[in-house]
């Protein structure tokens, strides 16, 4: 099946795009990462509009990605700030993968503005891509994208693609994208 074949609406990254992939949304997660948890302090630290935050927040806590944990301050009135779930925080590999292409390929030249630590012994922390057998990729390994068992058939016309039946499509740093006879 040729990848043109499928819905698009069923892959995964799609599925997540539609809850991260507004903007303002992957820096509200990293100031969640980063401790920021009140509303004010959130909207101050982002500069960002109100009703834009709280769309934000409304949206990543419908998606189990945050929850509102009420709080109150001494004289003041009962409020709530936000908190990462498990599926909030599983995000942490994807965040500090963007940073390091950011770091990578935009920061100036004082370097990084941010490092990642491991807290127990300080090294620096990094995404990598391990295959399930353990093997360390790197950006010049072949990775293949394949139909998972997941993947539906699209409904209506379908587009051109390099990879023809009975191909892959192979992802290398050289060649970005090429089809393959590999099945």
């Amino acid at each position: 099946m040729r990848w043109a074949e499928l819905d698009s609406r069923t892959c995964s990254l799609a599925r997540t795009l539609e809850i991260v992939g507004q903007p303002w949304t992957l820096l509200v997660l990293r100031d969640l990462f980063n401790g920021i948890r009140r509303f004010d302090d959130l909207a101050s630290h982002l500069g960002i509009a109100r009703n834009v935050l709280a769309d934000r927040l409304a949206r990543l806590t419908e998606n189990g990605l945050a929850q509102r944990v009420p709080y109150r301050q001494a004289g003041h009135r009962a409020r709530h700030e936000y908190r990462l779930t498990s599926a909030g925080l599983d995000l942490c590999t994807v965040m500090v993968a963007f940073a390091g292409w950011g770091d990578r390929h935009l920061a100036g030249p004082a370097g990084p503005p941010a490092r990642f630590e491991h807290r127990d012994c300080g090294a620096s922390v990094r995404a990598a891509l391990l295959c399930d057998s353990g093997h360390l990729l790197t950006p010049s390994d072949q990775v293949l994208s394949r139909p998972g068992p997941g993947a539906r058939r699209r409904d209506g016309p379908i587009a051109t693609s390099r990879a023809r039946p009975g191909q892959a499509v192979v992802v290398t740093r050289e060649s970005n994208v090429r089809a393959t006879g590999v099945q």
